[in-house]
């Protein structure tokens, strides 16, 4: 068996730095009168980082942040640090290639600070894509953009995100936003990058579509262009498709409800904390008619009120209802009122009488009962337009 004794290793070359025993080399930290200076010894540092075995000739040795005790006893504490000092200090870290420093660090801001990262989004995020080996951080990012798109799509500094930063986000399947709405953005991004192009489309030359076609080639493969509904209009009859056919992302299909709703009412079905999109269970798939596919199935109706913008609905998941008296338990059949703003929306049980669903729209008018809209004083309220969903488990093998 081998016995290793790191700790007392550690607690030897910590004391050969603080002791500055037959140093060679001193660093300087900060700037006076406030400096700090080291004296240590190359070959640690040429050893410890592949930075100063490969450059030790040319660097001056004033670089700031440079953690010594880290660089000698493998020790760093970060609890007393600003949180902007802890990311100077994973950039020099990163210049230095100390390659685990850098990725406890960007785990201890993660892990720790994430608040902090979400209010410097746009600085930090960035400056992931400006250097290298920050994938933590940039995992970390996308999965906030590929929820709320937003984030970075509507961001004033959008035309001058990084090519593979927005690749980064567009490849994703899980983004939530419709291809259409993409397609956009990616089209504003490549005009940004090219101030000559004509703002009036009528103007542009075959020459002007080729330049933007070179500034989206990278993005290009990451478009999913059968959800564009152009096939009709672009391609070749009979004409083979050499391009690599990407998956649909993971966006519900409707009108009424953006995948925040769907999100809020599979917590509700189910009573479980939100969910996020890569770990729904099942899949709401759109019926075209209720009277076409009957009754018989799990079922989310949701409607949106004319004038008010207001989304009403309720979640079945009891099959065979027919035209005949029925109870139902108080907490199985939910209801609910959704608002573009969801920190408003409503959730309640009922019992029902009589139909489950079974011919909800009686024309252009729909009866509110003990629920209506609160923005409503009256009985019946004109109904904009209605989904009706099949709520089924996800197979996927």
């Amino acid at each position: 068996m081998t016995s290793k004794f790191f700790v007392r290793l550690s607690d030897d070359l910590i004391r050969l730095l603080k002791e500055s025993i037959d140093y060679n080399v001193t660093i300087e930290i900060g700037e006076a009168p406030n400096n700090q200076i080291f004296k240590v010894h190359s070959y640690i540092l040429q050893s410890r980082s592949p930075y100063f075995k490969n450059k030790f000739n040319e660097t001056p040795f004033n670089k700031d942040h440079i953690k010594s005790m880290y660089i000698y006893g493998g020790i760093i504490s970060l609890e007393k640090l600003e949180n902007s000092t802890i990311f100077d200090l994973l950039i020099a870290s990163n210049k230095l290639e100390l390659d685990e420093l850098v990725e406890h660090l960007q785990t201890y801001l993660v892990n720790n600070h994430a608040s902090w990262l979400r209010l410097k989004f746009d600085r930090i995020y960035r400056t992931s894509y400006q250097v290298k080996n920050l994938e933590i951080i940039q995992d970390f990012y996308n999965d906030i953009i590929a929820k709320h798109p937003n984030t970075s799509f509507e961001s004033e500094n959008f035309d001058s995100l990084p090519e593979d930063a927005l690749i980064s986000i567009i490849k994703r399947d899980d983004l939530q936003k419709v291809e259409g709405k993409i397609w956009e953005y990616v089209i504003k991004w490549g005009k940004a990058k090219n101030s000559t192009l004509p703002d009036n489309l009528d103007k542009w030359t075959s020459d002007n579509f080729l330049t933007l076609k070179e500034t989206l080639k990278g993005c290009l493969p990451y478009i999913r262009y059968f959800s564009l509904d152009i096939n009709s209009k672009i391609m070749t009859p009979n004409k083979p498709i050499s391009s690599k056919v990407l998956p649909t992302r993971t966006i519900p299909d409707s009108n009424i409800l953006t995948i925040e709703h769907f999100l809020e009412i599979l917590s509700w079905i189910d009573r479980q904390e939100p969910y996020y999109t890569e770990n729904i269970w099942c899949k709401f798939e759109l019926l075209a008619k209720g009277s076409k596919d009957g009754f018989d199935i799990n079922t989310v109706i949701v409607l949106k009120v004319e004038g008010t913008g207001e989304i009403l609905g309720g979640y079945n998941p009891f099959s065979g209802l027919k035209k005949h008296m029925v109870e139902i338990p108080l907490v199985t059949v939910l209801h609910f009122l959704l608002r573009y703003n969801l920190k408003t929306s409503k959730l309640c049980y009922c019992r029902i009488n009589g139909e489950s669903f079974d011919k909800p729209i009686r024309s252009a008018g729909f009866l509110s009962l003990d629920h209506r809209p609160p923005s409503s004083d009256k009985s019946t309220f004109s109904v904009e337009e209605y989904e009706i969903f099949k709520v089924s488990k996800r197979n996927y093998f």
